[in-house]
């Protein structure tokens, strides 16, 4: 959809002070609406408890948040803050409370000459999420004069059995064509190319299958630790917080058959029977790691325990999964998974591994024990790499490993951030790179035996790849990361 043709809409967000809003949703809403067309079709509601606050001192906030956030303080659009920004208390969150936003809602559309077309982005704690669902629903927020749209961010349930109540709860009060799961990791511009580079590209697709690709690498690396989420983190661990999610997310992007048409719903259909043909993830095919002090880039770094002070947590910051999927396509092809926090570097890799030839059928060639591999880096370093043989100079028939590499800056310069994109889908309608319900349940069911009968977790040295029982999971090959450049 043209920029031009977005709906004119009240885009609310609740939990309008905290963390979320300040350095992700209210960047991405003020770059979206303040220097185009939308700046007179959209307007911005942040509703939170805060009693104290109101518009006047709201959009100061918003302002000092702004310019914190990058925004030059010269090239700051005041004037957009102080007429697009609106502030509503939501007190203890009680049905008065939602009553009382309900009716802000309404006359600032009368004011504006808006026809009821509303976004409510739930950006709270995963437990105010149900009462939050519910005090709108009763307030009669779940339906409008024009659309209703409802943002639900992540984590969402813990488990298979808080996912399906997720969705039930989602269900009782909006059409799933109403809810817009968002994993911010689907905004990334090189995530959603994935469609692109496989399907419009033949040379790829024509190999992305059993009897041409030896295995699949999915690495997300994390440099730093848990930082100021000690008291989160402890609860969660790395296979819910990351795994299941983003994870997940690139397998099956990686995985899904081509859909019969680039429309939202073929593409998540695809997406669903991917993760559905995943098998059970057995005892031998995980690992958990939990990270002990050590050396990060040559700075002292330390451990889990440390930091999260929590003596004896048993919580993982470290997962290698070996995934097998029972389709055509890929049937006896590993998928390795691979992500923790203080490893060597940061990087979100895909590593397609192809086939080596049968090296008795090549003499005299001397030939390297490197198989070709297709290498798409999703950041930081955002493209693609493919790696090939060529004959090295001399008289000998010796083959060596050469790039071909493709840049996403060097064509196009800087990438938006990732909510940008998906916060611009919502306004537009299109649910394409967003979580359907029974993509939530199917991606759980994958975890659920993991979660409840954890495997132990194992100490590995900060700034090393993980506990060296991971390499296990590989049998005749290594893991695999890009060069740092």
């Amino acid at each position: 959809m043209a920029e031009q043709s977005v709906d004119r809409q009240l885009y609310v967000v609740i939990g309008g002070t905290g963390d979320l809003m300040r350095r992700k949703l209210l960047p991405a809403l003020y770059h979206l609406i303040a220097k185009g067309p939308r700046r007179d079709r959209v307007s911005v509601v942040a509703a939170a408890r805060n009693p104290t606050l109101n518009d006047v001192t709201y959009r100061a906030w918003a302002r000092e948040a702004l310019v914190a956030g990058g925004v030059p303080a010269s090239e700051l659009d005041v004037a957009w803050c102080d007429t697009c920004l609106h502030y509503q208390s939501l007190g203890r969150e009680t049905p008065e409370d939602f009553a009382r936003l309900a009716a802000r809602l309404h006359a600032l559309e009368q004011e504006h000459d808006f026809p009821g077309n509303r976004v409510l982005n739930l950006a709270v704690p995963p437990a105010a999420l149900p009462g939050v669902v519910q005090g709108l629903a009763e307030a009669g927020l779940n339906r409008s004069p024009g659309w209703t749209r409802i943002v639900v961010e992540k984590p969402f349930g813990s488990d298979l059995e808080s996912a399906r109540a997720l969705n039930l709860l989602l269900h009782q009060y909006f059409e799933e064509s109403q809810v817009y799961r968002i994993d911010h990791y689907l905004g990334k511009e090189t995530v959603q190319n994935l469609l692109v580079f496989r399907f419009v590209n033949a040379i790829f697709e024509s190999l992305w299958k059993r009897d041409r690709i030896r295995s699949v690498q999915i690495t997300v690396a994390e440099q730093t630790g848990i930082g100021g989420r000690g008291s989160f983190f402890d609860q969660v661990g790395t296979l819910r917080d990351m795994v299941q999610n983003h994870l997940t997310q690139l397998l099956a992007l990686t995985a899904m058959e081509m859909p019969v048409a680039l429309d939202q719903e073929s593409i998540r259909d695809e997406k669903v029977k991917a993760l559905r043909a995943v098998a059970e993830i057995g005892p031998d095919d995980a690992v958990f790691g939990q990270y002990a002090a050590g050396e990060v880039e040559g700075r002292a770094a330390p451990g889990y325990q440390e930091e999260a002070e929590v003596p004896g947590s048993q919580t993982e910051t470290f997962v290698a999964l070996r995934l097998r999927l029972n389709n055509w396509r890929w049937y006896g092809v590993p998928f390795y998974l691979r992500t923790g926090k203080r490893l060597p570097q940061r990087v979100t890799e895909i590593v397609v591994t192809f086939r080596c030839p049968a090296r008795e059928c090549l003499p005299p060639f001397q030939c390297p024990a490197e198989c070709n591999r297709l290498v798409i880096t999703l950041e930081p370093r955002e493209g693609f790499a493919l790696y090939f043989q060529v004959k090295a100079p001399g008289e000998m028939l010796r083959a060596e490993p050469q790039r071909l590499r493709f840049r996403y800056a060097d064509a196009f310069g800087p990438l938006r951030e990732a909510y940008e994109t998906l916060l611009e889908d919502v306004m537009e309608g299109d649910q394409t790179f967003f979580v359907r319900a029974d993509e939530i349940e199917a991606s759980w069911r994958l975890y659920d035996g993991l979660l409840k009968h954890r495997p132990p977790v194992r100490p590995y040295p900060a700034g090393t790849w993980g506990p060296p029982e991971a390499d296990r999971l590989l049998a005749d090959e290594d893991w695999y990361v890009s060069p740092s450049e």
